[in-house]
């Protein structure tokens, strides 16, 4: 397969304050079809993005489902392959990683899913599930150490430690999402990739959880990639944000930057989309019209830090 280069060159100023540099990232998916199994197309999930995420920020990442947000977060962990497309972590390809390599880099990334109810073992106790990183990777082997370990986690996320030995099924969701993050915190990482860790939360809920997250980043200097529908919470926690199309990146920059002056059709539509508590508030909803731009511009900056592909 012919590959593009990426859509955007990350500058050597950027690059040096950046823990992730993802450049030309592509996955496609092939469509089979006929007796023989023969490939007559592909799902380009995600078509040759180029961003970078700087060391301590919360960058965000939105756009539609279907765009290829999940399909990004799964090709940074190396959760899928790529089909082409570099990753650096810290300086280091990682987009071809694999053995020892890869378990070790698991210490430095790890991921918060979507679904606090299907994403944790029902038949472990919470204390086998966050206490798998360590078994994982040989730490901590004394069953003593390893359990007041897994107690100061549950303590850090707002759990209470004496229900070391419940079941996730005897939590509710938002405590079932502690666990996640706790599991996540383990091996103290230095990149979390959260998947829309809230969405599937009481909105009452919700905030408590991001209120953790933020104070989590604060203490322990970590940075985030935060794939994220709700696109209030974006412009409130994310330092950065970046669209997404389509499987492409189609504009980037400061979150407030961007939402106060969006530079792409898609964007805008997006935007106009987020819901008004005002019932009376004048609206003016934006339907896109895919013919009215070019798909396969590539980003350009339109102003200092601020990327749109028009």
């Amino acid at each position: 397969m012919s590959v593009p280069t990426g859509q955007v060159e990350l500058s050597k100023r950027d690059a040096g304050e950046s823990i992730m540099e993802v450049d030309g990232l592509f996955k496609h998916f092939p469509i089979h079809a006929g007796f023989f199994r023969r490939q007559v197309g592909a799902v380009k999930a995600v078509d040759g993005i180029s961003f970078d995420v700087k060391r301590g920020e919360t960058l965000g990442i939105v756009g539609e489902s279907g765009c290829g947000k999940s399909t990004t977060a799964r090709l940074l962990l190396r959760l899928m392959e790529p089909t082409a497309g570099s990753i650096k972590f810290e300086g280091e390809e990682i987009a071809r990683t694999r053995g020892a390599d890869l378990k070790a880099l698991r210490r430095e990334m790890q991921m918060i899913f979507q679904d606090p109810y299907s994403s944790l073992n029902p038949r472990k106790t919470v204390g086998s599930i966050i206490s798998d990183p360590f078994a994982i990777h040989g730490l901590l082997k004394d069953a003593t150490e390893r359990k007041k370990a897994v107690q100061d986690l549950m303590d850090t996320v707002g759990l209470n430690p004496e229900h070391y030995n419940r079941y996730p099924h005897e939590f509710s969701g938002g405590q079932r999402q502690r666990i996640g993050v706790a599991r996540a915190m383990a091996l103290k990482p230095k990149l979390i990739i959260a998947d829309e860790p809230v969405s599937a939360l009481d909105v009452s809920v919700q905030a408590q959880v991001v209120n953790l997250l933020m104070e989590l980043q604060d203490r322990l200097k970590l940075t985030y990639l935060f794939i994220a529908h709700d696109l209030r919470l974006v412009e409130h926690i994310c330092s950065r944000t970046a669209v997404m199309y389509l499987g492409r990146v189609v504009e980037m920059g400061e979150t407030a930057k961007l939402f106060a002056a969006p530079q792409h059709p898609y964007t805008r539509a997006l935007l106009s989309a987020i819901p008004v508590p005002d019932p009376d508030a004048p609206r003016q909803r934006i339907v896109l019209d895919p013919a009215s731009f070019n798909r396969a511009a590539p980003l350009r900056e339109i102003s200092v830090g601020h990327l749109a592909a028009v």
